[in-house]
């Protein structure tokens, strides 16, 4: 009965690689053939490791399953996420069908900063009437942007003459 119960859990397992391993020929480009992957993928290996423990029938190695399983489906979004990211970074083009672009306009790519989301912060000390004021975390550490002047007092304003 151990081993019927392993071996429909391995034949799953092997079906999810292999819709992994199709999705990743067919579909057309990277951010989709990465969702291929890690999912089905992920799924699929977790599977197989399970049958793999199941069919052992010692508390060990299921803890060890069990364990590597966890860090699969933990490892794996973070990876695809990274992927991702890397590739809009570099200029991966998007396949010609993709209909929505959400980063499209909003992404700065000296500072790899979102457009909208609060600007990191840091506190510079100074001396003056507020000894505390933030600065742009992007514009002091950023090697690739000029760096601002960081002002030393109130705002200055031009007087009309």
């Amino acid at each position: 009965m151990n081993d019927i119960v392993a071996g429909v859990i391995l034949m799953i397992g092997a079906l999810f690689c292999l819709v992994a391993a199709i999705g990743l020929v067919r579909l057309p480009d990277i951010y989709i053939r990465m969702h291929a992957a890690t999912k089905a993928g992920a799924l699929g290996a977790g599977m197989i490791m399970l049958a793999n423990g199941v069919h052992s029938l010692e508390l060990e190695v299921l803890l060890r399953v069990v364990i590597a399983v966890i860090f699969i489906f933990l490892t794996a979004p973070i990876a695809a996420h990274l992927l991702g990211r890397a590739s809009y970074l570099t200029g991966v083009p998007l396949w010609s069908g993709t209909v929505r672009n959400d980063l499209a306009g909003k992404y700065d790519p000296l500072s790899h900063d979102l457009a909208g989301l609060p600007v990191k912060t840091k506190k510079i000390k100074q001396d003056g009437p507020n000894d505390m004021f933030p600065v742009a975390a992007a514009e002091t550490l950023s090697p690739s942007r000029p760096k601002d002047p960081v002002p030393t007092g109130p705002a200055k304003t031009p007087s009309a003459e």
